[in-house]
């Protein structure tokens, strides 16, 4: 049996990745109470029907008794099921015009407490499942496609308990991803941004791509990267580890960080089987 205990801030996609899942053949329940958490999973591993069954349940600011989640979540582990918790969120002032565009009523809003408050007061409220999740996606810059697509292939149809890698490119000028496990700056790299006949291509582009290669910082940076996670990625699977993102930054996220995202996610596609690329600044996100 798996379980996936879908949560985040609202305005974030949760009703978006639960339809993901249910899509993908998970039973889905909306607004569920996180005190029938333990009963559920209960009462499932009881009925042998439906025991190999895969359930996502999402449980948001509404849910009563927040705070008793990780007593919750620990008894659900002793049971020896596969459960997964994934948070969604989204940069505050992202999930205000998201609200502001389609009208919607924020659950904590009322006569005192205003959209922006309700937004920053459910981050608090929802702070007991969020530091215990697995695996935070930040959907500020992904559309509603684009999350269905990220819920499919990473958390849907993950293989086996083999952690999942995303190496993700970006721009230190537009904020580092809420979602990176580990971010490396790339920023002392030489930049082809200063190069004219260089500035109109990204790092996907082979003339980009020879002039990086050729730089012995960037290989040397690619080197030490790779060792680095070549020793510890391993490691952290062994610790039941499920997800990890790989951020890698340069100033605008269109040439160093693409490229060496790009060389790297090549690299441990042939030691995990679950490794994925998106570039954050390109036009084009999903690779």
């Amino acid at each position: 049996m798996k379980i996936i205990v879908l949560s985040g801030r609202s305005g974030s996609g949760k009703s978006t990745a639960l339809t993901a899942l249910e899509d993908a053949g998970f039973n889905c329940i909306d607004n569920f109470p996180v005190m029938l958490l333990q009963s559920l999973v209960h009462n499932t591993l009881r009925d042998s029907a439906q025991q190999n069954s895969h359930m996502a349940v999402c449980i948001d600011a509404r849910s009563h008794d927040l705070e008793k989640f990780p007593e919750l979540l620990l008894s659900i582990d002793r049971m020896d099921v596969d459960c997964e918790v994934i948070y969604l969120d989204a940069v505050s002032t992202t999930l205000v015009k998201r609200f502001s565009e389609t009208r919607r009523r924020h659950p904590l809003t009322n006569a005192r407490t205003d959209l922006s408050q309700a937004i920053d007061a459910e981050g608090e409220v929802l702070e007991s499942i969020a530091d215990l999740a697995d695996l935070v996606i930040d959907s500020t810059n992904l559309s509603a496609q684009e999350l269905r697509q990220l819920i499919s292939t990473r958390v849907a149809k993950r293989r086996n308990k083999s952690i999942s890698l995303l190496f993700r490119s970006f721009g230190f000028k537009y904020g580092v991803p809420l979602d990176a496990n580990i971010v490396f700056d790339l920023r002392c790299l030489p930049n082809p941004y200063w190069e004219k006949s260089l500035r109109s291509f990204t790092g996907q582009d082979r003339a980009v791509e020879d002039f990086l290669s050729s730089q012995p910082a960037v290989t040397e940076m690619f080197n030490d990267i790779s060792q680095y996670l070549d020793t510890w990625i391993p490691r952290f699977e062994a610790g039941a580890r499920a997800y990890m993102t790989v951020a890698l930054g340069c100033t605008g996220g269109q040439h160093r960080s693409v490229y060496l995202a790009e060389r790297l996610a090549q690299h441990f596609s042939h030691q995990f089987d679950n490794v994925l690329l998106r570039h954050r600044e390109l036009a084009e996100k999903d690779h």
